[in-house]
């Protein structure tokens, strides 16, 4: 099963160190994760200052700044990863290094008929 763990924080948790230190052990991660025939996608996102939310509202297109909610913790990255149940994707949860400064959140996907396939090279 698809399970999507979006990585949650300030954007200020991290200094630039911090941050820089987070994207090398997310790669590694990454690696030890395509190395197990786990690993689909990740990414870390850019600020929320950048984030335009859509809204399609009686026909009419809402394009505001930053996200839809108010927080403090935003969306900062995500791990998209094959795990055979809840159990392995909590447990590859624990090793995201954005879960020491913020919350991963974990949610299977539904996987939709129909949909492309992706390709490989």
């Amino acid at each position: 099963m698809k399970y999507m763990l979006l990585i949650y924080l300030e954007e200020n948790a991290l200094n630039e160190a911090e941050r820089a230190h987070c994207y090398v052990e997310s790669a590694q991660l990454a690696q030890q994760l395509h190395a197990a025939g786990k690993f689909l996608a990740t990414a870390p996102l850019q600020p929320a200052a950048v984030t335009k939310t859509v809204q399609i509202r009686d026909g009419n297109r809402l394009v505001t700044d930053g996200p839809f909610a108010e927080t403090r913790e935003q969306l900062g990255g995500f791990f998209l990863i094959d795990a055979k149940d809840l159990d392995e994707a909590i447990g590859v949860a624990c090793h995201i290094p954005g879960a020491r400064a913020g919350t991963v959140e974990i949610r299977p996907v539904i996987e939709l008929p129909g949909l492309p396939q992706r390709q490989t090279n």
